[in-house]
């Protein structure tokens, strides 16, 4: 639209106070009166991956330096608490009777000072019957050795219990030209990293429970919070200021965060509690941890006819967020981009003696996208045919109105093929490939490799709407109150622009709150890619509810028909069509509006924007890498993303989320993994050996901008908040692996390490 800000590239608003005076985070809350004299929280965590406890002796770390209180399960009366997943398994705040995984809370320390609880805890000496751990996905399948002896088995959600069939296997392929599979792929676990790990704080004041906190999801998290308190919600207050991150893994209130209130009432004071790094490394929620097996058939022309998918899930030690990943976001999108007339698709979701598995950035898309993109790569080896050409030849066609897949998910837009194009133009593919084939006719050293990614994720899905609601001051500020929880992705920017564009009020005068349960009572968070979708529609529908109703004040001011008035977004104010000179500003309006009994709240509006279903972002990823032959070490040398987001708002916050999503795919691709030995003890506690990617070993991102707005919303807007990882994993695998194709390798498990590369070509050559 002429004149819109709308489809800009606006600075983001955010980004001053960030780099200079800083966020102000849980742990920087040094000045909050409510937290006066706050005794801190450390709790003792499991050193024993799976065993009964027999004893817990407490007394050597209560005659401790500044020790307030140690309390185990017992002391607190706690109860195991069912799993929302599978509620035949319980787990406690603290461990009862049992341990899991290292790392579970089994006590907790109260101190003076923080690091007087960390010599405490080492007091506590905990006697365990030591059971033996189950590490191994696919051993927990069929172990004898149980987490939970009352479900019987190790399996606590299989897609045979929606009644689902299981695979058919081979039989399944019969009439196929050409079979690939079953092929064993493995979708690492990795750590989400937030740089900001797990903080809150706790005040009880006049009965009413005060918690700062680390969140995605305020108002979510106040539900859980009143109930491990025992307390209605509404004598919750639940406070979320800036948030160093989360990709998922904060969405959820965790039971050291949730018991801290209980934990306050206890003692009588306020607390406050910090992980550190290890912990959260050890702890907070893991993501990926699937085991693939994928089989492919068709004709020999390269036209894929069937597709067939058993995803085996690590829920990690009880069942959370992780054990639903494969069977409802995994499942559905197993048909990918393509027109695939022929799928079976299985999930069996395990616990293992390790930590929880939850909604890492992309949340069983990846896992789907990387299944299928394999699959496609080991099809054209297995033919002898361009990886490129056959993901052309099977691409769903260009749709603008509803498709159904074959396993029965329903996309709403795509074009696919033309996201595929702009890619490879982009990337000069041909030349790619000619450089590709001199470098492997002269025997180069260091190899060339480029891998394609075709992807189509779901977005949106996460809630049926959201709220907002706008207020304008007397003074012709405004304030805009979200049920969103921004963590880096640009919402004070984003919904400024939104909220501008309907009032005309300067972005620079406008205010966002979120993350404040009293302020905004209702919300669903951000997670699933919903917020500008979801979040940002309410905004803007409030937004334009309020013009409405500024209009009639202004009317009445005027003394003229409503139907007459309007406004003037360049000045920001009202008037008579045809009479400009005379007008009322938004705070001349907001003045009125105060003393109008028929406005008790002044001049503000509420509005719920409720959506009509997901939407269905996609696009293609290019990845060039150079494989050195001699020692494995592989080097990204280019990254083209062709993302199309629907309609976008703003180019530069887009090309950001993609920024970050590409690192993040690249890093799982290349580097991260979360291990544990035989025993289930962590071996990658702490960054020194965890491999976190930095702008060191990234290229810099070509972004191709496409866009195919959706029906869905009135923006027409899809989520872009995962796409980067979702598209960029597996074409850096693929690009890896097809640097040394030629050599005889035909697969390589992320991540692709120099060890796994020189690995693969010793027994490749053999």
């Amino acid at each position: 639209m002429a004149g819109s800000i709308l489809g800009n590239r606006v600075l983001r608003k955010e980004d001053p106070k960030f780099l200079t005076t800083g966020g102000i985070y849980v742990d920087d809350m040094l000045d909050e009166p409510l937290l006066a004299g706050a005794g801190h929280v450390t709790y003792v965590r499991s050193t024993l991956a799976h065993g009964r406890i027999l004893s817990i002796d407490t007394s050597a770390a209560l005659e401790m330096p500044g020790v307030l209180a140690v309390y185990t399960a017992e002391d607190l009366g706690l109860q195991p608490v069912p799993s929302d997943f599978n509620p035949t398994i319980a787990r406690g705040h603290l461990a009862i009777e049992k341990v899991r995984f290292v790392g579970e809370p089994v006590a907790v320390v109260i101190t003076e000072e923080r690091q007087q609880g960390e010599d405490a805890a080492e007091q506590v000496v905990i006697d365990y019957d030591s059971l033996p751990a189950v590490i191994d996905i696919e051993e927990a399948l069929t172990s004898s050795t149980l987490l939970y002896e009352s479900t019987g088995s190790n399996v606590v959600f299989d897609t045979t219990v929606l009644g689902l069939p299981e695979n058919s296997g081979a039989a399944f392929f019969e009439g196929c030209e050409v079979v690939s599979g079953p092929h064993r792929v493995l979708n690492q676990r990795v750590a989400p990293c937030p740089l900001e790990v797990r903080g809150s704080a706790v005040a009880w004041v006049d009965g009413r429970l005060h918690q700062w906190l680390s969140t995605q999801a305020a108002q979510g998290a106040k539900t859980l919070i009143a109930k491990t308190n025992g307390v209605e919600p509404d004598q919750v207050l639940v406070i979320a200021p800036d948030v160093g991150g989360g990709f998922g893994a904060k969405i959820s209130c965790d039971p050291e965060e949730s018991l801290l209130g209980v934990l306050a009432a206890k003692i009588g004071r306020p607390l406050r509690w910090r992980e550190t790094r290890s912990e959260s490394m050890m702890v907070l929620g893991h993501g990926r941890a699937q085991v693939q097996y994928v089989t492919i058939g068709g004709n020999r022309d390269g036209k894929v006819t069937h597709y067939q998918l058993h995803a085996i899930q690590d829920c990690g030690y009880f069942a959370e967020m992780g054990t639903i990943l494969a069977p409802f976001m995994t499942r559905p999108m197993s048909s990918a981009v393509y027109a695939i007339p022929n799928i079976e698709c299985r999930t069996t979701s395990v616990v293992t003696n390790s930590a929880v598995t939850t909604a890492y950035r992309g949340a069983g898309r990846p896992e789907a996208t990387a299944a299928a993109e394999r699959a496609m790569d080991l099809f054209a080896a297995e033919l002898g045919l361009d990886p490129a050409e056959v993901r052309r030849m099977n691409l769903i066609p260009k749709f603008m109105e509803p498709h159904t897949t074959a396993v029965g998910q329903t996309y709403d837009v795509g074009d696919y093929e033309t996201a595929l194009d702009k890619a490879l133009d982009a990337a000069g593919y041909a030349d790619l490939r000619a450089e590709q084939a001199r470098r492997r006719a002269a025997g180069d050293v260091k190899q060339l490799g480029i891998g394609v990614s075709t992807y189509v994720e779901i977005t949106g899905g996460v809630g049926s709407g959201e709220h907002a609601r706008i207020e304008v001051l007397t003074d012709g500020r405004a304030i805009v109150y979200t049920g969103t929880s921004p963590h880096g992705q640009g919402h004070v920017t984003a919904w400024s622009m939104l909220a501008h564009e309907q009032t005309g009020i300067p972005m620079d005068q406008i205010d966002v709150v979120w993350g404040n349960t009293d302020l905004v009572p209702q919300g669903d968070g951000t997670m699933g890619s919903r917020s500008l979708q979801q979040g940002g529609n309410a905004v803007f529908l409030a937004a334009a509810d309020l013009v409405d109703k500024a209009r009639a004040i202004a009317a009445k001011l005027l003394e003229a028909d409503e139907a007459d008035v309007v406004l003037d977004k360049a000045s920001a104010s009202f008037h008579v069509s045809g009479t400009p000179s005379i007008g009322k500003t938004w705070a001349d309006l907001a003045t009125a509006a105060t003393m109008d009994p028929e406005l008790p709240e002044g001049l503000a509006h509420a509005a719920y924007y409720a959506v009509a279903g997901a939407t269905f972002p996609f696009g293609a990823h290019v990845a060039v890498v150079e494989v050195d032959t001699e020692t494995g070490k592989v080097t990204h040398l280019r990254h083209i993303a062709c993302d199309d987001a629907g309609t976008v708002l703003n180019p530069m916050l887009l090309e950001g989320q993609i920024h970050g999503g590409v690192a993040q795919g690249t890093a799982q691709a290349l580097m991260e993994e979360v291990r544990y030995d035989s025993d289930g003890n962590p071996v990658t506690s702490n960054l020194a050996d965890y491999a976190f990617i930095s702008a060191a070993e990234l290229p810099s991102i070509e972004v191709v901008h496409m866009e195919t707005p959706t029906f869905i919303n009135a923006l027409g807007a899809k989520g872009i908040g995962e796409s980067g990882t979702i598209g960029s994993t597996p074409a850096v695998q693929s690009a890896v692996i097809d640097a040394v194709s030629h050599l005889g390798v035909r697969h390589i498990d992320m991540p692709c390490t120099p060890q796994k590369v020189w690995l693969a070509l010793a027994a490749a050559a053999q």
